[in-house]
């Protein structure tokens, strides 16, 4: 098995190379939401609602966040009959910057697919002829229980989705930090208060949905109490200064969205996320970079190598320090693995910072020639530029120097390799330890964060239910490990089959140390000899 010089194993365990030159990124899923709004009787200028939608805190992927009603193009999409085309007007707009958005490409199945998730998200169905609203509740729980396909919805009632009513208002890519990523384009949809059939959640993938003033979505994004997409945000923040009308060229053109070559992710106020390029274990192809703070900043494990991705970094901090006043005044490691260090010292010569660790991940970096300039200790807090208090965890586990960072005021948890945004977390013996990783667990826990921000994959709502998550996995899977060594399967490799039959056999490796780490902890407690 590979390992690099620090002793963290990073085999082949998916059957590509690691690291930016490991092969093609997954590609993005073509997607469509639709941003229902209208204007409040009466009211003022910026007085515009939108009917926003929370996902299930039970799933998998964006758990708990907000958004707008939409999802991915399925196959059967191509082939619904549609009329009309959305508004599509590009004079006056800019190209857009991100090779990968050039336009709104609307692609075969895509007002379809809009339209589909419109229908099953909220109840609404543009059609050619109009259908009486009071037709479609029944059809509308056939086709989620899955009784009834959207195809034969249409066909029964002889007519064709209506698109023309659609504006179109902008193409977003999901960026590289997730093994699902979406090429998603956004329509505006007026929907006024008096028209007969409104928007409704039905419970299930969605926990329920709301209008509200888009001033008020994006201020309860501002105050930490939603979590929300970028584009979700883009949108809230348009919408309230310029409206619908005014606002959709901004809408359409993503260049303010960008942090000079990178798109600008700050899903929480204050913590910038720059997914960048590494050599690290799959299925993650990323390893998360954070801008940390309001005024003066912290950078946070700067871990690509490659001159292309650290060009990258240095021009999106140059361009945050430009357009928002957020100065680096130093380098947060949260430990020493090289796809968290990899741009350390090109970072502190570029930026003219000190590097700050906890004194066991110094250790280990003065072995590789990297210096360490100050300490980072268990409980201390940082206030960064007078009004950004940041509270230092020690989290021991996955690495013995292993430190976690706790902005108090939103709760906001960079927390690095304790939890995975899209793969499982490895604790390698020996510089791996089981019982302090489930320790360290516990410990933040008990803290109450509000959002962990990983160190590979998108942010996490819910923090305190995905650590005791983890914890009781990992438990679950160590009392597994006792039963087949109580019933004579000793050797970690015999184990694999039994303890590990629910996870791939190229993981299997990775799985086996997994092993090792929980029979350590196993003897430590006295549960096996």
């Amino acid at each position: 098995m590979a390992t690099d010089p620090s002793g963290n194993v990073y085999e082949n365990v998916v059957g590509r190379p690691l690291g930016p030159q490991g092969g093609a990124l997954p590609p993005p899923r073509s997607s469509a939401s639709v941003v229902l709004w209208r204007r409040l009787e009466g009211g003022g200028a910026g007085d515009f609602e939108v009917y926003w939608v929370k996902r299930s805190e039970q799933l998998a992927f964006m758990g708990g966040w907000h958004a707008f009603p939409g999802g991915g193009m399925s196959r059967s999409d191509a082939g619904l009959p549609v009329s009309g085309e959305p508004q599509v007007a590009s004079e006056g707009l800019s190209e857009a910057p991100d090779p990968e958005a050039p336009g709104p490409d609307l692609v075969p199945g895509l007002l379809a697919c809009a339209l589909r998730e419109l229908f099953e998200e909220t109840g609404i169905l543009l059609s050619t002829p109009a259908v009486d609203p009071e037709e479609l509740p029944e059809m509308r729980r056939a086709l989620l229980a899955g009784e009834r396909t959207f195809d034969d919805i249409l066909k029964s009632l002889d007519v064709k989705l209506a698109a023309s009513s659609l504006v179109y208002a902008g193409r977003w890519v999901t960026p590289p930090f997730a093994p699902v990523r979406f090429d998603n384009r956004f329509f505006l949809l007026e929907w006024p208060p008096d028209t007969s059939a409104q928007p409704a959640v039905v419970e299930g993938e969605l926990a329920h949905g709301a209008w509200i003033l888009a001033a008020e979505a994006w201020e309860a994004w501002r105050r930490g109490s939603v979590l929300a997409a970028p584009p979700i945000l883009h949108v809230l923040e348009v919408l309230t200064q310029d409206g619908p009308v005014r606002g959709l060229e901004r809408l359409r053109s993503p260049a303010e969205t960008y942090l000079g070559p990178m798109r600008r992710v700050e899903m929480r106020p204050g913590v910038l996320m720059f997914p960048l390029l590494t050599y690290t274990l799959p299925p993650a192809a990323t390893t998360n970079a954070y801008l940390l703070g309001l005024h003066d900043c912290v950078l946070v494990d700067p871990g690509a190598s490659s001159e292309p991705e650290l060009d990258r970094l240095e021009r999106a901090i140059a361009a945050a320090h430009e357009r928002f006043r957020r100065k680096v005044t130093a380098i947060w490691l949260t430990h020493h693995h090289p796809d968290h260090v990899g741009g350390v010292e090109r970072l502190r010569g570029a930026l003219g910072v000190p590097v700050l660790a906890h004194p066991l991940t110094a250790e280990r970096l003065a072995g590789r020639g990297i210096k360490v300039d100050g300490e980072l200790l268990d409980g201390q807090q940082i206030v960064l530029g007078g009004d950004f208090s940041v509270q230092v965890i020690h989290t021991p586990g996955h690495a013995r120097g292993h430190v976690s960072f706790l902005e108090e005021e939103q709760g906001s948890l960079l927390c690095g390799d304790m939890v995975s945004g899209v793969s499982m977390i490895v604790v390698d013996p020996p510089e791996g330890d089981m019982d302090d990783y489930l320790g360290s667990l516990a410990k933040l826990a008990t803290l109450r964060p509000e959002t962990l921000f990983p160190g590979h994959g998108p942010a996490i709502k819910n923090a305190g239910a995905k650590l005791r998550e983890y914890i009781r996995h990992r438990v679950w899977r160590e009392e597994r490990i006792l039963e087949a060594w109580n019933a004579g399967l000793q050797d970690p490799a015999a184990m694999l089959p039994t303890v590990y039959d629910d996870v791939p056999p190229q993981a299997w490796p990775l799985a086996q140390r997994q092993i090792l780490a929980h029979l350590d902890r196993l003897r430590k407690q006295g549960r096996i000899g």
